[in-house]
């Protein structure tokens, strides 16, 4: 299950073996442990980008590796979600927006006001702490940890990726994606704890514009809960406080 997600949440030669419908979801557990693992390597190339560049150009080298480390996965599901969800559209109007591969006005503004917030964020970073280095693996930690929760909530559609991952999702493979996450919050300290219920948030506010605006949770939808949840993490340790 460890190979199967990686293969899907990273860009890591990895192979999967053949899985059944549904065994994305019982893969569950090792998401917020692929999540630690991207940070890991996130956090040590920031380390040497900063012995050679200024911060914000190793900011935004640092970006552009978390996007090639993840395929750009959750990119697409932002753009997508901005794309539908910023439309004065029916619901029905929305998710055929989404479900369209071309990107749109409404999507081309959130991506890029996104990565412009993200790059300045990880520039804002305390190099010179511990802090720095561990949020980095607490951000995608906790952000595919959540994917989960949200995952859950009822579905505006029946097909699609998200539904074909929610199916063998239980609440005891919530409980124990868990672990990894709570241990780096505590690690960072009140940081840490600040920057999961930022997350939080940030998930809950989510669910409810999805709930709202297309009568339940896609695939793209949990694509923009890791996003800018990773970003509520970076935000609240880059504060000035």
């Amino acid at each position: 299950m460890l190979r199967l997600a990686l293969s899907f949440l990273t860009t890591l030669p990895v192979r999967a073996p053949a899985a059944p419908e549904g065994s994305l979801g019982r893969a569950a557990p090792w998401f917020p442990v692929v999540g630690a693992l991207v940070g890991a390597l996130l956090a040590a190339a920031w380390w040497g980008l900063g012995l050679v560049f200024p911060p914000l150009l190793a900011a935004a080298l640092i970006v552009a590796l978390w996007a090639a480390l993840t395929g750009g996965l959750h990119l697409d599901g932002l753009a997508d979600c901005g794309d539908g969800m910023l439309s004065a559209l029916p619901p029905e109007r929305r998710l055929e927006i989404m479900h369209d591969p071309r990107l749109g006005t409404f999507g081309a503004i959130s991506l890029v006001l996104f990565l412009l917030l993200k790059v300045f964020a990880v520039a804002g970073l305390p190099q010179a702490s511990p802090a720095g280095y561990l949020s980095l693996l607490l951000a995608p930690a906790l952000a595919r940890w959540l994917l989960l929760i949200v995952a859950r909530r009822p579905l505006a559609r029946p097909d699609g990726m998200g539904a074909a991952f929610s199916q063998g999702l239980t609440p005891g493979a919530i409980g124990v994606a868990a672990v990894v996450p709570a241990v780096l919050a505590v690690l960072c300290g009140w940081q840490g704890l600040a920057g999961v219920a930022a997350a939080a948030l940030v998930a809950g506010l989510i669910m409810l514009a999805a709930r709202a605006r297309l009568g339940g949770v896609t695939g793209d939808v949990l694509g923009l809960t890791v996003e800018l949840s990773e970003l509520a993490v970076l935000l609240v340790f880059a504060a000035q406080i």
